[in-house]
């Protein structure tokens, strides 16, 4: 930042174009420098000095102001950068700094800055900032396209008394698209207008116990499992914070409860640190509260909830983000009065990490024809198999229908995300599903749904000679309308229950037979996290069918 004064006396600062490499202390030190100074002085229009470039910051042209007036002055300072970075944020691509020419005149300086460097510097320098929303700490996390996946530890006080208190594992999946998401537990629509927005969403509940999980005081009573709730939410960003209120329902036949949430969210960052407090207060209907609380002998009433909670990360890298968050819940009398109820705090614990896509979806873009990206459709043809799936991967055990004759159809749609990430021969694609099974005389038959991401490895030595192969590996959630023949047998020779949704695995080995399409074989997988995950229902075990498949983009 340079200091001149004009002929007339007037006090100009000039920003220098900085290198490629610049870091961001550099732009923060620099507009808390502009703050400084705009707080003492006052702006007056003014023209370019003679021979100069206008790349200049805005409010270049400043003469000196009375002290007292230094506080207002400031603030008016602090409102017009914001108001700006505002308008700007959404931008596909900010404006730059440059000239600016107006006919029959020398070119003028106007109130013009760089609106990506600012919105970092101010978001540093003043604190507290407007994102977030909602009770999912992961909304305005990636930008629209991006993807995201992760994984956390999960640690509970339960309200229960004598529950257990061993991690809980917790897979991650995000994506954001224009109208539609995914974060992990939840899985919704949005529309947003200036600071408001409205999300129509499903989100899993994370209350009750599973049938292998059960509290040491509700081993004679029947499992009160966790649902699945649907929800609306509305939230109005504002410049100190983001107020929203819920309204939840389950649609799991769980409880059949209802919940009214009112909170409020606040963003601080500094640096590469990231910090996020809410406060919550929830109102809770009776069937809510007596069905994951209420006894024979007691029956739990309506109540009120409060909470705190505390989310926070860290940018170990440009993608590599380390992830922690604390939640505090004060229960309602209603609740507390329960004799499977424990005093004290309900809390939760979550710590784990996030490896975020959207670096390199931008850096590694695949190709864009006229029409747009290319949509992948894959159809594939399934038989049971009571084989491994690493056993099948590796051709060990191939064998189908050896104990029931169960099979699957499907459809996968999906999009390439990144092509030849880092010049190497690796793709991901992101893919929604719908399989249809087909239990014959065991039960109805009933459909499936998925969503995962999938790697794909190519470039293998034989491509010289003219066959071009690829193995691919696909991770993601599947939830079945039913649970299947093959699982309920899994887990009942394990005196273990069962569970609807349960993670997805994809591996598969292709080879091309014409231009973007493929012939394969794989194994459609579903199973849990070997019995350590309530979000997966403490599933251990799974399903695996053998498919053959075919796959082109259109």
């Amino acid at each position: 930042m340079r200091r001149h004064r004009d002929a007339g006396g007037r006090l100009r600062l000039y920003h220098v174009r900085p290198g490629e490499g610049r870091e961001r202390h550099r732009v923060r030190a620099q507009l808390r420098e502009l703050v400084r100074s705009c707080s003492r002085q006052r702006h007056v229009p003014g023209t370019a000095v003679p021979g100069r470039r206008s790349e200049l910051v805005r409010h270049a042209a400043l003469v000196a102001r009375r002290p007292w007036r230094r506080g207002h002055r400031r603030t008016l300072q602090l409102q017009r950068l914001g108001a700006v970075n505002e308008q700007r944020e959404n931008e596909e691509k900010p404006i730059k700094i440059r000239a600016h020419k107006n006919k029959g005149a020398p070119l003028a300086v106007r109130q013009v800055y760089r609106a990506e460097a600012c919105a970092l510097a101010l978001a540093a320098v003043l604190g507290a900032t407007s994102a977030g929303a909602a009770s999912d700490p992961f909304i305005d996390a990636l930008p629209v396209g991006g993807a995201a996946v992760g994984y956390l530890l999960r640690f509970e006080r339960s309200t229960y008394r004598g529950a257990e208190r061993g991690a809980d594992q917790l897979p991650l999946y995000l994506y954001e698209g224009e109208r539609a998401y995914l974060h992990g537990t939840r899985l919704g629509l949005k529309a947003s207008a200036a600071d408001w927005r409205f999300d129509a969403f499903l989100a899993y509940r994370f209350e009750g116990f599973t049938r292998d999980r059960r509290p040491a005081v509700a081993e004679a009573l029947a499992p009160r499992e966790p649902g699945f709730d649907a929800g609306v939410s509305l939230r109005r960003r504002t410049s100190w914070g983001t107020p929203y209120v819920e309204l939840l329902h389950d649609v799991s036949r769980s409880s059949n409860g209802t919940e009214l949430r009112a909170g409020y969210w606040n963003e601080w960052r500094r640096g590469r640190f990231t910090l996020k407090p809410q406060l919550v207060l929830a109102w809770r209907d009776a069937s809510l509260n007596n069905h994951y609380y209420g006894t024979a002998e007691y029956q739990a009433g309506a109540g009120l909830d409060a909470q705190a909670a505390l989310y926070a990360s860290y940018a170990l890298t440009e993608s590599w983000n380390l992830l922690g968050w604390l939640t505090a819940t004060r229960r309602s009398h209603e609740i507390t009065a329960s004799p499977l109820a424990q005093g004290g705090l309900a809390a939760e614990a979550f710590v784990g990490f996030l490896y975020d896509f959207s670096p390199k979806q931008a850096r590694w873009a695949p190709r864009i024809s006229a029409d747009g990206k290319p949509l992948i459709v894959k159809a594939l043809y399934g038989n049971s198999s009571d084989c491994d799936m690493l056993q099948i991967m590796r051709f060990n055990c191939t064998t189908r229908h050896t104990v029931d004759n169960t099979d699957v159809v499907a459809l996968h749609v999906g999009r390439k995300l990144i092509e030849r990430a880092g010049g190497w021969p690796i793709d991901l694609a992101g893919f929604v599903g719908i399989q249809r099974h087909f239990e014959k005389s065991y039960q109805d038959d009933f459909w499936s749904v998925m969503a995962f991401f999938k790697v794909y490895w190519y470039g293998f030595g034989w491509e010289r000679w003219g066959l071009h192969t690829r193995f691919g590996m696909g991770s993601g959630l599947s939830y079945s309308e039913q649970i299947t023949e093959m699982e309920l047998r899994d887990q009942g020779r394990r005196g273990r229950g069962n569970w609807k949704l349960l993670s997805y695995l994809d591996p598969s080995f292709d080879v091309r037979v014409a231009r973007d399409t493929y012939v394969g074989v794989g194994v459609s997988h579903r199973s849990g996290a070997f019995g350590k995950s309530q979000f997966l229902g403490n599933v251990n075990g799974g399903s695996n069918y053998i498919y053959l498949s075919l796959e082109t983009s259109f």
